[in-house]
């Protein structure tokens, strides 16, 4: 079959939470008139083999200007901040009147505003508190056993939250993921006090039963770090550094029950899929 009979569509590989290109997280993402079929949007999101691809399609509801959906190679999910802050930069940036841009989410996220910073962009997406939690089969696979172990108590989000001493004790954890996986479509965080200045807060975020062994940079995660680190400093704005093998800085501001965080978008390549 030649090119010319196949179907195109343009995207966009974004770099989110990054200051310049192979930093912060990655993310495909589609500016369609409708969502392709479900099967379609995985399996693309398996070739690009990106942590998400996000597609943004016109909302007519009223309720924003976009709807959005995120695929990682495994499986959709019910919220995704860097793909959700690369969506933003794609039309914020091909629409330089254009202060601010609502998305409609369809699996329990709300709407979501992306809107322009001196430095980058916002991303306001609901907070998530969490309780502490016994659970032996969940600490022995980080591979050294959290301070404490903590879970969000919200049926719209399920995660898991670790707390340990030290940045260097969550720098230098080796988890298990395949004792990780079967627990199932979790976000799984561990987190410390920061260690460098001006970095308030250390993370890393697992996600195998998403596909995910290591994420990058996760906003969705420090939605949940929000609260948790907010009480503890006992200030409502911190600076968050995401130690991945990409690391990622993110400004995190508590504001009622949101989180508002800030970062920065590069655009890494621009392509056009054939199928």
């Amino acid at each position: 079959m030649s090119d010319r009979s196949r179907s195109t569509a343009s995207f966009r590989h974004i770099d989110a939470f990054a200051t310049e290109p192979f930093e912060g997280n990655s993310a495909a993402v589609y500016r369609l008139d409708a969502f392709p079929p479900d099967d379609l949007m995985l399996k693309i999101a398996r070739e690009h083999n990106l942590a998400e691809t996000a597609w943004v399609v016109p909302d007519d509801s009223g309720e924003a200007d976009y709807q959005l959906r995120w695929f990682t190679p495994a499986v959709e999910v019910e919220l995704c901040g860097h793909a959700t802050l690369a969506s933003g930069h794609a039309i914020l940036s091909d629409d330089p009147d254009r202060d601010a841009v609502r998305f409609r989410t369809l699996k329990g996220a709300g709407v979501l505003t992306v809107a322009r910073q001196k430095d980058g962009y916002s991303l306001d997406l609901p907070s998530w508190e969490t309780q502490p939690k016994e659970y032996d089969r969940l600490a022995a696979a980080f591979g050294a056993a959290p301070k404490e172990l903590r879970v969000t108590d919200s049926e719209g989000e399920d995660s898991f939250l670790a707390i340990y001493d030290t940045a260097a004790d969550v720098r230098a954890l080796r988890p298990d993921f395949n004792a990780m996986a079967p627990l199932g479509n979790y976000l799984i965080i561990a987190t410390a006090p920061g260690d460098e200045p001006g970095i308030d807060v250390v993370s890393r975020v697992f996600a195998p039963g998403a596909g995910i062994n290591e994420d990058p940079v996760t906003g969705s995660a420090h939605a949940i770090l929000t609260p948790y680190w907010a009480d503890r400093l006992g200030r409502d704005e911190f600076h968050a550094y995401q130690a991945s093998e990409r690391g990622g800085h993110v400004l995190c501001r508590r504001s009622g029950n949101r989180a508002v965080l800030t970062g920065s978008c590069v655009d890494v390549i621009r392509g056009e899929l054939l199928v």
